[in-house]
């Protein structure tokens, strides 16, 4: 797994409960953070399909909801510089 560097401006308060979490765990603060992330982008993705739920998976659309799937993924990838600034 590669990773990648970047730089956060964090509240005060959230950074040191972090280091708090981090050292009540003995893990890194990186570990603390990356797992963090990873369960909020888990949940946000489980809420994204929701709609499933409700409406089922379209067994008979399989391929095409498939299709639909990967073309959202990968307009969720993209990544607006201009907005981040």
């Amino acid at each position: 797994m590669g990773a990648m560097k970047t730089t956060l401006e964090l509240p005060d308060d959230l950074l040191r409960r972090a280091k708090q979490t981090a050292a009540r765990r003995k893990v890194t603060l990186r570990r603390v953070f990356t797992d963090a992330l990873e369960s909020e982008l888990d949940r946000d993705s489980r809420k994204d399909e929701r709609w499933k739920k409700h409406f089922g998976s379209m067994k008979q659309y399989k391929r095409e909801t498939g299709r639909i799937d990967r073309v959202i993924a990968e307009e969720f990838e993209r990544v607006d510089e201009e907005a981040w600034k």
